[in-house]
């Protein structure tokens, strides 16, 4: 397959969807001296809650370190979440330990390791530097493809070639659905409310010593499962942007907790229609609600919640995951393998995606291999550890939200079972 019909001519790369791994391809390629741009669909950065807290794999942190400018990854660091002796741990209802899973990290206690970010930080620095390269209020609707290049097509009536387009839109992916419309997701039924706490105020209305310093999991015989993760910087975001990346701004800048409650539907028992109709109000008084014979220090997970920080989530997942084989347009992240966010699992295999194809495009372009066998190798290997991640993340799910699922991703409730 060829890039282009003229030979002297740079490759040009339009990639759909500036979330993280659209990002994360989009420096690494701007790094190789590659011509490439990024149409989202959101009027601003500001568009849409993406998540709070991340937690950062080794292979994530590695696709950043190899992507990003390398005053950009110091950024990251500078900013990533404070490390703790204490940990995670995993308690019932009644605050009694429970059993945990380990996880190994080669990375240990190390300085440089980022460990976890705030995921707004992270877009922030991600779009650093991208000014020129970044197109917002790009609604993509369709795409054309020739025997040498791909044209997107926007609704504001755009159009844009290139010799390659990345579909980078998300788990609702409008890409997937031209070219790929057989393509189903399960909905594991697990319905999620999630929310942001500052943790000043957490602290000063008296959330117990158990939950300050460490990632809490809470596992009811009820169906109901809690999770409360901290934030904590190691240096504010405005602070360290000042001295490192001046000029760089940050709309936030606390610290805070994450707060998550799971349950499937089934147990939850509010119709979908409502439950994603809620405000961030009713969504914390339906946590509450669910945990009063809970232990009263557990309640502090969502009683100081803030409201307008509360949205609701449905866990979805793609089993198998597959080639696209579509030619030029290659797929990236949520657009091929969504996932459950246990672990974190998503993102990162989206980060991976983007440092795999960054090396096998900027092979390409250096004339050093045909795209055919550069798509068929990062596609074949995206497979594999997407595969291996959504296990990953349904094992956890299993573990941590009583749901029992089976090998084509649709789950049950195993509460009270």
């Amino acid at each position: 397959m060829a890039i282009s019909s003229d030979p002297g001519r740079p490759m040009r790369v339009l990639v759909i969807g500036g979330g993280i791994g659209g990002l994360c391809l989009a420096q690494g390629l701007r790094k190789a001296g590659i011509d490439v741009i990024v149409y989202e669909r959101d009027a601003s950065p500001k568009g849409r809650m993406q998540g709070y807290r991340l937690r950062l794999l080794p292979e994530g942190e590695d696709a950043l370190r190899d992507c990003l400018p390398r005053a950009a990854a110091d950024l990251l660091t500078a900013t990533s979440n404070m490390r703790y002796k204490h940990g995670w741990a995993a308690y019932d209802q009644q605050l009694a330990p429970q059993w945990t899973p380990t996880f190994e990290d080669p990375r240990g206690d190390s300085a440089d390791s980022m460990g976890a970010l705030d995921r707004a930080t992270l877009r922030r620095i991600l779009l650093a530097g991208l000014d020129d390269v970044v197109r917002f209020g790009k609604r993509f609707t369709h795409c054309e493809q020739t025997g040498d290049g791909v044209t997107a097509y926007f609704a504001d009536g755009d159009s844009a070639t290139g010799d390659v387009l990345i579909a980078a839109d998300g788990a609702n992916s409008q890409v997937r659905a031209q070219l790929r419309p057989d393509d189903k997701q399960t909905d594991l039924g697990v319905r999620t409310i999630l929310s942001r706490t500052p943790r000043d105020k957490a602290l000063k209305e008296g959330l117990p010593d158990v939950l300050r310093d460490r990632t809490v999991y809470v596992i009811g015989s009820d169906g109901f499962h809690l999770g409360l993760m901290p934030m904590v910087f190691r240096n504010r975001p405005r602070e360290a942007a000042a001295e490192m990346w001046p000029g760089l701004e940050f709309d936030f800048n606390d610290d805070y907790y994450m707060s998550v409650f799971n349950s499937h539907k089934d147990v939850l028992d509010i119709p979908d229609e409502k439950f994603f109709a809620m405000s961030g109000e009713e969504l914390r008084r339906v946590v509450l609600d669910r945990i009063t014979d809970w232990h009263p220090d557990l309640h502090g997970i969502f009683a100081h919640a803030d409201p307008d920080e509360t949205y609701p989530i449905a866990m979805r997942v793609k089993l198998p995951v597959e080639p696209w084989g579509t030619g030029n347009v290659i797929p990236l992240g949520d657009a091929v393998h969504i996932m459950p966010p246990s672990g974190g699992f998503g993102a990162n295999t989206a980060l991976r995606d983007a440092t795999a194809l960054c090396r096998g495009l900027t092979a390409v372009a250096a004339g050093e291999r045909t795209l055919e066998d550069a798509v068929k190798e990062y596609e074949a290997a995206m497979v594999e550890t997407a595969t291996e991640a959504i296990n990953m993340s349904l094992a956890i799910a299993k573990w941590s939200i009583h749901v029992d699922i089976d090998e084509q991703g649709s789950a049950s409730s195993t509460a009270n079972a």
